[in-house]
């Protein structure tokens, strides 16, 4: 066991509560708690919006995934995760920015009524499950090697929730906004640093790079057939579109100093985090260069431990410590906003409609106490599924507000005939297609056809086009032949 890396570690994370407690101090509203006051700079929006999707998979997942399969295997994340943010930037982030809202479920209200506005926040609280599980396997998973077996993946997994909720718990936004700042400040350096040592092991980039050409592993579009055309897309559009109406993004973006911030700090996080997902999976090309068969056997068998593998087995102590830095940093500016995201979606969306009247203070004790409820659950989720890829946690968690509350945003925002009822029509049309298409109920062969998230997607619009304008269209009718009868008499 190292313990030099060890102390190392304990410091890293004892300097982060310390930043939570000093936000802590700063802490007033739940406007404070819950998007920092609407008050942070451009870089700060960036690190931020950057660090929504740098967490576990970015790390551990979707390097393993690259040299298996090359980047067309990695089309859901980071390029349809990544993208997802350029799009906020470009088309939701001035428009919502305008509303001043607290949360994405307001916009529903507002829009659609408190109806929609509950049941889109549920499903966007139930795609949290996935995602910070994911985070909080991998700190279980962090802890474990960093022991050398000495902690089990669970007592891991309570550490570093413990770690990570009680700055949140403290600081909220704030604390996340100021640790994203640090965190993503340590990840790049750290990372960059290794990826220079790991070329260097490996005998120079060229042979990194000769190595996924020889593998084929640059080939991103999939092969021409409909089936799998549709399964590259129904992927791709996963995070890509689902991940749009969800809480933790607009928290980051609607925290900006003002809309131009916003909108710019949401694209240049976006690309900054396409193009920085490239340096994990150098690294790991680099592993396969300098382990050969053994790195191929982990990524093959049990990807999560190939990177954390090759740094401790390979690497001298100051690169461990960089390592360990920029991975803890990847995980808990991530795990951090997930946990606080549907906190606020639960208190200002759904308690606030059980018990009208809340006083900003009873608000804010309210978030607080939701929020180390909300944790305890997603930490026996992630127990319980423990075992499971964390790339497929993440990527099956927005499936359901794909299907469900995408479309009633978007059309809700570009579309002035879109209406209550078309909502509802459109969150029941694309989630009864989407449990269609579930193995146990459509069969294996229909899932395997085509993607039930892309088919749920589709039938979605459609609801949103027909239930707003039939009832148009029969009330025009009904008002048209009174008209006749009126004349007629």
């Amino acid at each position: 066991m190292n313990y030099t890396l060890i102390t190392f570690v304990v410091l890293y994370l004892v300097g982060t509560l310390a930043i939570g407690v000093w936000a802590g101090t700063r802490i007033k509203n739940t406007s404070d708690f819950a998007i920092a006051g609407r008050s942070l700079p451009l870089i700060m929006v960036v690190t931020t919006t950057f660090a929504t999707w740098f967490g576990a998979e970015t790390v551990m997942g979707i390097p393993a995934k690259f040299v298996q399969g090359g980047l067309n295997a990695i089309v859901e994340d980071p390029f349809g995760a990544g993208t997802c943010l350029i799009l906020v930037g470009m088309f939701f982030a001035t428009r919502l920015y305008r509303m001043n809202l607290l949360t994405i479920g307001d916009f529903y209200r507002q829009r659609f009524g408190k109806g929609i506005e509950v049941f889109c926040s549920l499903a966007i609280m139930l795609s949290y499950l996935g995602w910070v599980a994911a985070q909080i396997t991998a700190l279980g998973l962090v802890f474990t090697v960093l022991t050398n077996g000495g902690m089990s993946e669970q007592t891991g997994m309570i550490v570093g929730t413990l770690a990570v909720l009680i700055y949140v718990v403290i600081g909220g936004f704030l604390a996340v906004a100021w640790t994203d700042f640090i965190q993503m400040i340590v990840l790049v350096i750290g990372l960059s640093i290794i990826a220079f040592f790991s070329a260097d092991l490996a005998g120079g980039s060229g042979k990194v790079l000769a190595l996924a050409s020889k593998h084929d592993l640059w080939n991103f579009l999939p092969p021409p057939t409909f089936t799998e055309i549709a399964m590259f897309v129904g992927a791709g559009l996963t995070m890509m579109l689902g991940s749009i109406p969800q809480q933790d993004v607009f928290q980051r973006v609607m925290s900006a100093k003002d809309e131009k911030t916003a909108r710019n700090g949401a694209v240049i996080g976006g690309a900054s985090y396409i193009l920085f997902a490239f340096v994990p999976m150098f690294i790991v090309a680099s592993a396969v260069v300098i382990m050969g068969s053994d790195a191929l056997d982990l990524a093959k068998n049990d990807y999560q431990r190939l990177l954390p593998t090759f740094i401790m087995t390979k690497m001298p102590l100051v690169m461990q410590i960089l390592f360990f830095g920029a991975l803890l940093s990847a995980i808990k500016s991530t795990s951090s906003a997930t946990l606080l995201a549907p906190t606020t979606s639960f208190v200002e969306n759904i308690l606030k409609n059980l018990r009208p009247g809340m006083s900003d203070r009873q608000q804010l004790f309210a978030m607080r106490a939701t929020l180390v409820v909300f944790a305890c659950l997603v930490l026996l989720y992630a127990i319980k599924m423990n075992g499971t890829p964390i790339y497929d946690l993440v990527s099956s968690a927005y499936q359901v507000t794909l299907v469900g509350a995408f479309v009633p945003l978007v059309m809700g925002l570009y579309w002035k005939r879109a209406t209550t009822q078309g909502a509802i029509v459109s969150l029941a049309a694309g989630i009864g297609v989407w449990i269609v298409f579930f193995p146990a109920i459509g069969g294996e062969a229909l899932s395997k056809m085509f993607p039930g998230q892309l088919a749920g997607l589709i039938a979605a619009f459609a609801g949103m086009i027909f239930g707003s304008l039939l009832p148009q269209v029969l009330q025009n009718r009904h008002e048209a032949v009174r008209h006749v009868e009126g004349l007629d008499a």
